[in-house]
Formats: structure tokens, C-alpha cells, sequence
């Protein structure tokens, strides 16, 4: 009889996970379960009638590694490779960062000669920083914060203002809370292999596996520093939506999960609002709290690690200015915490993408960053805060940063609830449990998502593939 597997949540980690066990061989019935009303999760674009493209969640994607490769290996598979808008090495997006330090900007360094000289907001070249890192002496500790690594290895003026701006751009959060091990486990690694996160890093590791496309060679050749959709992120999704269409995957929006249960012939039983399904194997690819809430009394050991990883919130807000210019080209900007707490940063969609601007005439799109570990601190709750208070925040960021006063044409308010993951210490040790819980009760329950092994849009979709790899290897 032919088995049946559950996927749910049905943003980019659980349509990939269909994806992978729809083009497998022997594929089982495919069941998706979304809670919500659209499939796609976090990668949520918006189109507007003149062409213009406001993404809501992740707006580029890098193309290096393994993890980078095997993203643009699938893009080439749903045959979206016309599509691609890359962002190559030579382009102001890809050579042009900034912080906001002391009410200026500040251009990151992007050449040897900018490194070797004294370059604001550092107070001297960030050469004596990479020397400092090529004599410290290997860590000893089995996890350590994001600050605390780079302060030893690199010293604490790197660590204040460049990583902890890194940080909130790439997790919106704190890298006196996140580990080291489990955000930057290159870095990590690189210590322990070497000594020295530099040597560690030019040397690098083995070689993964092989997942060449033609975009991903071409990706090498240009450099490219990321890439989008022409029609905007959300066309991934799409993508995937109609391949599992087509495969005769069901999908099911509006399946609001209330319980997961065993029964007594080994099977789930996962109660829905309006009935349930049965499944032979569920894979959950929902936030790990979301996953706690469901799983029955009996599972609570494992449901207590779930609990404990936490995630926050960002108002995203993006802006439009018609016939506007930026005073400095480039990616766009972050802001240390220490200068601004709850506003992140600003990115200049329209320097990188300037094919999603719209037929309007000459624009600049903006979006606008606020709020991740401080997003409480500074707006309240994500719930109840008024779009309104985030739009005057957004723009009067704009106006003093970067010299826009006018009104803008268009806005756009979102606050994406619990939306990012935080790898605080010893998360490690909390998946490693996990996994041990799951292999040692034999529960055919499989673990995907953006809450436990990154939360790039490259890692959910190879932690998702991986995990098809392990469950149809099982099942032959």
C-alpha cells in the first residue's frame, strides 16, 4: 500500500520538502497542510499595476556554496533560469555597504587599500584587527556569543560595530544572545580546524557535493554578490505550487493544525479544525513552538526543547519615491544598536533591482527594517502595534539617513510576526537532543524549517531536501 507523508507549513521549507518527494522514484501520497489563506511563507512579494515588486520578506539570495548552488540547481529545474536578476560582483549593490554611525554613513571598506588605512567609523586599519585574529590563541569554550568571538579574535571595536550590525541585518537580533557555533558554524569550525578563523577560511573545508548548473556556473564566472526574480521572490514559491500541482500533490490552505497524535497502528492521526488526516510520516516544517503546542503529553521532553527556541518579530516597511535620487549608491545601510535600537537598517531595492522600479518614471524603492530583539522595547507588542507608528518611524528614518523628505508615492506596512529564528548559546545542544529524542523513540517525524539549521532561504530549502534524502533512504 502505497505510504503516505504529511507536510506542514507550506512556506519555502515545506514545498521544497513536496518537491523533493514528488520527483522521487517511488513517490508517496503527498499531503500539504498551511494554516494560513497563501502558500510561500516568508517569501512574500508584492506586484503593483505599473510593474513595481515590494518584497515583504527575503529580497536576494546568495548565490555561493553549497547551499547557493543547490538553490539556483532548482531554480534551473523549475525552468525560472530567464527569470533570475542577478546582482554581479562589479555592480554598486555588490561593492557599496554602509553602516549609520554618529548620524553619518559610513562606507564599509570593499578593497585591500580601505583596509589598510584608518577608514570611519574604526579608529584605526581593520589590517591590526585581521593580525590580531592571526595570533590568538584557539578558543576553548564548546559555544560562545557572536561578540564574544569576534571580540577575542578580532578585537571589540570589529565586534560592537560591524558584527553587531551584521547581526541585526542577517538576524535581527543580538550578538550578545546569538551563538556563534550555530549562526556562523564556518567561523566556528575554522577556529577549531586551524586556529585562526582567517587561515581556517582561505583554506577552506573539503568539498561538498556536486550541484552544478549552468546558473551556477555563470553565477561563478560573474560573481554575483545575490540574485532575485524578476516578478519578485514570491515567484519560487509559485513555482513550486504549480510543479506540485501538476504531480498531483493536495494542498490545503486554511488547515488550521490542533493535534498530533499516534494511533494504535502506528500511524498519525493529525487533527485538524474541520477533521484530520491520516500520514505515515509527518514532516513539520512550522516554527518549533508551533510544532510544541500540537505534539501529544507523552512527547513533552521533546516539546519542551521546541519551546526554547524563541523567534522575533521586524516591521518591514517598504517605501516608494517617484522621480527621487539617493545621495550614495550601493546594497544599502545598517545601524549598530547602539545608535538606533529598534531601527536595523534601510535597503536600496532600487540600486540592486532596479528592473522591479515600474514603468512610472525614475523611482527609488526603499525598505525599511525595525524592530527584531528590540522590537518590543521600542513599538510594544508585535500584535497590537499601529502600522501607522511604524510608517512615521520608516520615513523619518529615510529623511534623516538619507536626505528624503517628500512624501512618499507608495507604502507598504507589514509586521512578519515570530519570523526569524534566534540561535541563542547552547542551541546546539538543544538540536543535538532533538534529533537523539527522535531517533531513539522512532517517531517517523521529520524536523525542517528555518528554527533549527539556518535560516537562510539557501539553508531552508537544502535542510528540506537533505531530510527527503534521509526519509526515502529509510523507506527503501
Amino acid at each position: 500500500m502505497q505510504r503516505t507523508v504529511a507536510v506542514v507549513g507550506g512556506g519555502i521549507s515545506g514545498l521544497t520538502a513536496c518537491y523533493q518527494l514528488a520527483r522521487s522514484p517511488n513517490a508517496p501520497k503527498i499531503i500539504l497542510l498551511e494554516g494560513s489563506g497563501r502558500l510561500g511563507g516568508w517569501l512574500h512579494s508584492t506586484r503593483t499595476e505599473d510593474g513595481a515588486v515590494f518584497e515583504h520578506g527575503p529580497r536576494g539570495i546568495r548565490p555561493a556554496g553549497t547551499v547557493g548552488k543547490n538553490t539556483l540547481l532548482m531554480v534551473s529545474e523549475l525552468g525560472l533560469d530567464a527569470d533570475v536578476l542577478p546582482v554581479p560582483g562589479d555592480h554598486p549593490a555588490s561593492k557599496n555597504r554602509y553602516l549609520y554611525v554618529s548620524g553619518a554613513l559610513h562606507r564599509l571598506p570593499s578593497s585591500i587599500g580601505g583596509v589598510l588605512r584608518t577608514v570611519p567609523p574604526f579608529t584605526r586599519p581593520l589590517l591590526w584587527s585581521g593580525l590580531h585574529e592571526l595570533a590568538a590563541p584557539r578558543g576553548t569554550q564548546l559555544d560562545e556569543t557572536i561578540h564574544s568571538f569576534v571580540s577575542r579574535r578580532f578585537g571589540k571595536e570589529l565586534a560592537d560595530i560591524a558584527i553587531d550590525s551584521l547581526c541585526r541585518g542577517v538576524f535581527a537580533g543580538d550578538c550578545r544572545a546569538l551563538s556563534v557555533r550555530s549562526c556562523f558554524p564556518a567561523l566556528f569550525e575554522a577556529e577549531r580546524r586551524r586556529r585562526s578563523v582567517i587561515l581556517g577560511m582561505a583554506l577552506g573545508g573539503g568539498k561538498g557535493p556536486a550541484l552544478d548548473s549552468a546558473l551556477s556556473r555563470r553565477a561563478r564566472d560573474e560573481r554575483w554578490s545575490q540574485w532575485s526574480l524578476r516578478g519578485g521572490m514570491e515567484t519560487l514559491p509559485e513555482a513550486l505550487q504549480d510543479f506540485l500541482r501538476r504531480h498531483g500533490v493536495e494542498m490545503h490552505c486554511h488547515a488550521r493544525l490542533q493535534r498530533l497524535e499516534r494511533t494504535a497502528a502506528e500511524c498519525w492521526q493529525i487533527t485538524l479544525e474541520d477533521g484530520s488526516v491520516r500520514a505515515d510520516h509527518v514532516i513539520s516544517a512550522i516554527p518549533a513552538r508551533a510544532l510544541a503546542v500540537l505534539l501529544p503529553s507523552w512527547a513533552e521532553p521533546l516539546a519542551q526543547e521546541l519551546r526554547g527556541i524563541e523567534a522575533v518579530s521586524v516591521g518591514v516597511v517598504n517605501l516608494q519615491y517617484n522621480g527621487a535620487t539617493l545621495p550614495i549608491t550601493g546594497f544599502g545601510h545598517l545601524v549598530p544598536s547602539f545608535e538606533d535600537r529598534s531601527l536595523l537598517g534601510i535597503v536600496y531595492d532600487s540600486i540592486a533591482f532596479p528592473e522591479q522600479n515600474g514603468t512610472s518614471g525614475p523611482s527609488v524603492r526603499l525598505t525599511v527594517m525595525l524592530g527584531g530583539a528590540w522590537f518590543e522595547e521600542g513599538f510594544g507588542d508585535p500584535e497590537m502595534v499601529p502600522e501607522a507608528r511604524l510608517l512615521s518611524r520608516a520615513k523619518e528614518a529615510v529623511r534623516a539617513h538619507l536626505g528624503l523628505a517628500a512624501e512618499p508615492s507608495c507604502t507598504i506596512v507589514k509586521v512578519l510576526k515570530a519570523c526569524i529564528p534566534q540561535y541563542t548559546l547552547g542551541h546546539w545542544q538543544r538540536t543535538e537532543t532533538i534529533s537523539r529524542y527522535l531517533e531513539r523513540e522512532g517517531l517517523p517525524l521529520s524536523l525542517i524549517g528555518a528554527s533549527y539549521q539556518g535560516v537562510s532561504v539557501n539553508d531552508c530549502i537544502y535542510n528540506a531536501k537533505m531530510a527527503v534524502t534521509r526519509l526515502l533512504d529509510q523507506a527503501q
